[in-house]
């Protein structure tokens, strides 16, 4: 009796995914929101040079309160006659920096500050923490109202006031991350080595807590943008006739019933912006913890 001769089968080809395919299935939450927010951000800062839309401050007596898909203006016009498409684009322009500049002197500060906390211990850390836990213990938003009308209302003002209230969070988190840091061996090596604090905490601790930093800071910008439509909603913000999302939402109120588009534009605007930074910021966070 023969044996049957077993068949052998070619293995067949297989088609690796691309390394860029792998990156965009695993960092789907990541990527789709982060283009969108690149998106409304190139449409702020560059959509107005693309469109060719009209001054934002221009005024149209014989062209006020247009509705949507008028001739020049897509978005219509407000109470002025100003164009509500380019007041919507400067508007987010004028929030986006603000929101930006304030993230930059509290990170930067509140680093700082926390750094030194967490890395010297002792009195320096008690004093630096108990001041801390005293500006977070008040409401910011009822101390942000104080000073800003103290100071009056323009965009530096409401950048310094923004930022200086941004510090405890930011120092808080640095704080923390430097105690989790200062007992590991390599900076404990640098100490033994001989290399001054400066040097241990510019050159082993910052580059390690920049990135938690920079995380959070993606979060804290939705925050600090519906904090400065705020305060320019109140009327303590950005000054008109300058355009920001708050003073347009403010002033679109007053037109609920008969042009609702000048309420209803803005605020959609600040809430997609909002969410799409919230949603980037909290990918961002999720892949760092698993990293």
């Amino acid at each position: 009796m023969t044996a049957v001769p077993e068949l052998v089968l070619a293995p067949t080809a297989t088609r690796r995914p691309s390394a860029f395919g792998t990156w965009l299935r695993l960092n789907r939450d990541l990527w789709i929101p982060g283009v969108l927010l690149a998106l409304v951000i190139l449409a702020c800062f560059l959509g107005p040079l693309v469109l060719h839309v009209t001054d934002p401050l221009a005024q149209d007596l014989e062209s006020v309160n247009l509705p949507l898909f008028s001739p020049s203006y897509p978005l219509g016009t407000d109470d002025l006659g100003r164009d509500t498409l380019s007041r919507l684009l400067y508007g987010g322009r004028t929030s986006i920096e603000i929101a930006l500049a304030a993230n930059v002197l509290g990170l930067f500060f509140g680093g700082v500050i926390g750094i030194i906390s967490g890395y010297r211990g002792g009195l320096t850390d008690t004093l630096i923490a108990r001041g801390i836990d005293v500006l977070v213990a008040f409401p910011s938003l009822v101390l942000l109202l104080v000073v800003a009308s103290y100071l009056g209302p323009s965009e530096l003002n409401v950048i310094l006031a923004i930022g200086f209230f941004s510090i405890p969070a930011y120092a808080r988190l640095a704080r923390a991350a430097t105690m989790r840091l200062r007992g590991l061996t390599y900076v404990t090596a640098a100490q033994l080595g001989g290399q001054k604090d400066t040097v241990v905490m510019t050159r082993h601790i910052f580059p390690n807590v920049l990135p938690q930093l920079l995380t959070y800071s993606i979060l804290h910008i939705g925050i600090v943008i519906v904090i400065e439509a705020s305060l320019s909603f109140l009327g303590v913000g950005v000054p008109p006739p300058t355009p920001s999302w708050g003073t347009m939402i403010s002033n679109g109120q007053l037109y609920l019933t008969t042009n609702p588009l000048l309420l209803l534009v803005p605020s959609a605007a600040l809430v997609i912006t909002v969410l799409l930074f919230n949603t980037v910021g909290d990918a961002v966070r999720e892949r760092w913890a698993k990293s």
